[in-house]
């Protein structure tokens, strides 16, 4: 079954986030090491960048590294920076081949200068591509990009740049590290789980979730299709009843 022709042009989510999850669980039943299931999901994220920007997608987050996951081993840590690193410099071609602009969110300063370094170079060759922006989010928190918000806010009040009264949702939104993006309509986990981990929490307010089995090193394009079909399968009523959606529609 061709599920990308079953998609519906017209209903295509703008902003796409992914948790991508089970590497590690993907390296054990292969009786390998959790790192290899890491390397191995480098298909995975190039089969999901193309195919969003195949379907019209104009933007894909991907869950890379959260902030908690600096307490994983140092081994594993260390691995996971140079796999950034050489994933990065691999990809630019295809990056610029698809017009695939990168981005990156997060505490990147706590990234390693080398792993900042890479990320900057891919960052500014890629920043005039316009098919589809691809955001890392990279030692990230979503607790700790709001909280940051609220100091910034804060900031600006107490310099009377900024009256209480204004701050809005709007505010909110624009001290964020994704203002420059649409606000996400759908979210994909692999491997089952079904956790939002501390990921986009104010992005993801209104947004559909689709949690599948299929281990992140498994995921491929006709797993993203059905994703974005379910998705489309939905009815987006944002607070309101189905009865008001379909006056709207009418």
């Amino acid at each position: 079954m061709d599920f990308k022709k079953r998609i519906d042009t017209n209903k295509i989510p703008k902003h796409i986030a992914i948790i991508m999850d089970g590497n590690g669980r993907w390296a054990k039943k292969q009786g390998m090491a959790r790192i290899f299931g890491h390397r191995n999901a480098l298909t995975s994220v190039r089969e999901s960048v193309e195919a969003a920007a195949e379907i019209g997608t104009e933007a894909i987050t991907l869950y890379a590294f959260s902030s908690e996951n600096w307490n994983r081993p140092k081994t594993e840590v260390n691995a996971l920076m140079n796999l950034l690193i050489s994933s990065l410099k691999k990809e630019l071609p295809n990056f610029q081949k698809n017009s695939i602009q990168v981005n990156a969110i997060g505490g990147l300063k706590n990234l390693p200068a080398k792993a900042q370094k890479t990320l900057q170079e891919v960052i500014e060759a890629t920043k005039k591509n316009s098919r589809v922006v691809l955001t890392l989010a990279l030692s990230y928190g979503s607790r700790e990009e709001i909280v940051n918000a609220v100091k910034n806010i804060s900031k600006k009040v107490v310099n009377n740049e900024l009256s209480i009264e204004e701050i809005d949702e709007n505010i909110i939104n624009n001290h964020l590290y994704t203002v420059s993006l649409p606000e996400v309509d759908l979210v994909i986990r692999t491997s089952g789980e079904q956790r939002i981990s501390n990921f986009l929490l104010w992005q993801i307010a209104y947004a559909e979730f689709h949690f599948t089995e299929v281990l992140w090193p498994d995921f491929r394009k006709v797993d993203f299709y059905k994703a974005v079909l379910e998705y489309q399968n939905r009815e987006r009523r944002f607070g309101k009843t189905s009865e008001q959606i379909e006056d709207l529609n009418d």
